[in-house]
């Protein structure tokens, strides 16, 4: 229990520290949050659902695009990471954090920027996919490979 709570804090911890390392590419209607590659953990370690939630609460409060994002992107993060978790022998799991945030942070994002709904959804969905199955793939292989992942 407390390996799988400090492996939750980890990953929220991670998921900050890369959001703001990176934040001039983690903000706004184009962006390419390399901390999204941590999206697709719920596919090994089911507290990873929490620990990216409680992530990117505090980076979105941090962020200052208000509440909006604080609570709509935090909420489409549990639902993407829930999901993952469910699906994760599917491709559906790697799936599920590309098209909610495309579809549902790109509505907010439409009325804080007054930009085409369509154009964020494609410019978000392009975004999460290069980052989900460009780095985050290659993630969950990665651990599969070198490090004793729970049973799946």
């Amino acid at each position: 229990m407390s390996q799988r709570l400090a492996r939750a804090g980890l990953i929220a911890a991670a998921y900050v520290v890369l959001v703001f390392i990176l934040r001039p590419f983690s903000f706004g209607p184009i962006q390419l949050r390399v901390a999204e590659a941590l999206t697709v953990l719920p596919i090994l370690f089911p507290e990873a659902v929490g620990g990216l939630y409680v992530g990117v609460l505090a980076a979105n409060i941090l962020g200052g695009l208000g509440p909006w994002d604080i609570f709509g992107g935090s909420a489409v993060t549990l639902l993407a990471a829930y999901v993952t978790m469910r699906y994760r022998r599917s491709w559906i799991a790697y799936a599920s954090p590309i098209v909610f945030n495309a579809v549902l942070i790109s509505l907010y994002l439409h009325f804080i920027f007054e930009l085409p709904y369509w154009a964020l959804v494609a410019s978000i969905g392009i975004s999460q996919t290069i980052v989900v199955l460009g780095l985050g793939l290659p993630l969950v292989r990665f651990l599969r490979k070198h490090y004793p992942v729970p049973s799946e």
